[in-house]
């Protein structure tokens, strides 16, 4: 081969690797087999130049847990390979993670000081409903598994939130649940606000529901997690493993209902994308930024941006992947749920932009390709 017809292929090749493909929100995502990624509710790990998706796998007529958490693999976001069961159910009646358990909004994050890869999820015990409200943990040495499950429970039994006040105990102190039997009055959500449901599950441990984990740039990971009925946002530290919590944490909104919270961070501010709660059905996205994971937090308008931007485009978030080696590169991930058959529920995944004064938005696009981050 001649030494132009050698650099012609070279630049060819090089193209050729350059060239991203598009993502198609809402459209059937094939994995390797050409079967639609079966990764619901989930969240990505980047290790080592492998990006990992991990998520719920769903069956064609429940959403319980029938399998358990799945992986794929991929090194460019568009191509993914099932890597298999990451966390599998067991068929020990006496296990947490029984077949037909529910198990929601995993997510995966890797400890620099252990080597282990951690995963946090959303656990629900079988044939109790929403009743147990449980935060669960498993732990691998390898990013696509097998994992192991740690244990599950409530979170942060006796503790009270670290930004409550000694008036503010003494207001919580003087709330009796048996004096509101009748709930959503404006009497009952001031009681919320004031620590009603704080003080109802002091002992046991505050519930644990819709979630998500996020590392800070100095190591420190937090469990974000919707607690209280789904009435209040709580974020909790955990501990330098994360397979604990530490005691500390605080609430975000109370009373505010707010769910499906994905959390990212920019030129030293917090933001956190989260949805109402009106079950399968789509609804409008809230918007909250701090500078302190502790808040205080504000609330923002919807971010999202046109066709069915008031539903969420309608899907819900579930995690916000910061794409390495680009600038200020986030990727907004959020579900499209199919209750009727949830295996065929659909993935909306577009890019965070951002206003001249620096807050974030989300545009709907049809299809876009990560270029779009380099400016093409």
């Amino acid at each position: 081969m001649s030494w132009a017809a050698a650099c012609l292929l070279f630049v060819m090749s090089a193209c050729q690797q350059e060239e991203a493909k598009p993502i198609y929100s809402g459209a059937l995502w094939p994995d390797n087999t050409g079967v639609h990624v079966n990764a619901h509710g989930g969240g990505v790990l980047y290790h080592e130049g492998t990006y990992y998706w991990f998520g719920e796998n769903k069956c064609d007529t429940t959403s319980n847990a029938m399998v358990g958490v799945m992986c794929y693999s991929s090194d460019n976001l568009t191509d993914w390979t099932n890597e298999g069961v990451a966390l599998s159910v067991s068929d020990d009646e006496s296990s947490d993670i029984v077949r037909g358990c529910i198990m929601e909004r995993p997510k995966v994050v890797y400890n620099e000081k252990t080597g282990k890869f951690v995963m946090w999820f959303h656990l629900e015990l079988k044939g109790k409903g929403y009743a147990a409200a449980r935060a669960a943990v498993a732990v691998s040495d390898s990013p696509a598994g097998p994992y192991r499950l740690v244990g599950s429970g409530r979170v942060n039994p006796g503790k009270l939130p670290a930004d409550m006040t000694a008036e503010a105990r003494q207001a919580m102190d003087s709330l009796n649940l048996a004096d509101f039997e009748k709930w959503w009055t404006p009497e009952w959500y001031e009681a919320i606000r004031k620590g009603l449901f704080i003080k109802r599950d002091l002992e046991g441990g505050q519930m644990s529901r819709d979630m998500t984990v996020f590392v800070d740039d100095d190591g420190k990971a937090y469990h974000i997690y919707s607690s209280e009925d789904n009435l209040t946002l709580h974020i909790a530290e955990l501990s330098d493993d994360y397979l604990t919590h530490t005691g500390k944490y605080v609430r975000l909104a109370p009373a505010g209902h707010n769910e499906a919270p994905a959390i990212f961070k920019k030129d030293g501010t917090y933001w956190m994308i989260t949805s109402g709660c009106t079950g399968w059905d789509p609804n409008e996205a809230r918007m909250f930024s701090a500078s302190s994971i502790w808040g205080p937090w504000t609330q923002h308008p919807n971010p999202c941006v046109g066709p069915k931007s008031e539903i969420t485009f309608g899907g819900q978030s579930t995690y916000i992947l910061k794409v390495p080696g680009k600038d200020n590169a986030f990727i907004f991930m959020a579900d499209v749920w199919r209750p009727e058959k949830p295996s065929d529920a659909r993935y909306i995944w577009l890019p965070i932009q951002f206003k001249e004064d620096g807050t974030p938005y989300v545009e709907w696009m049809d299809q876009w390709t990560l270029d779009f981050f380099n400016g093409k």
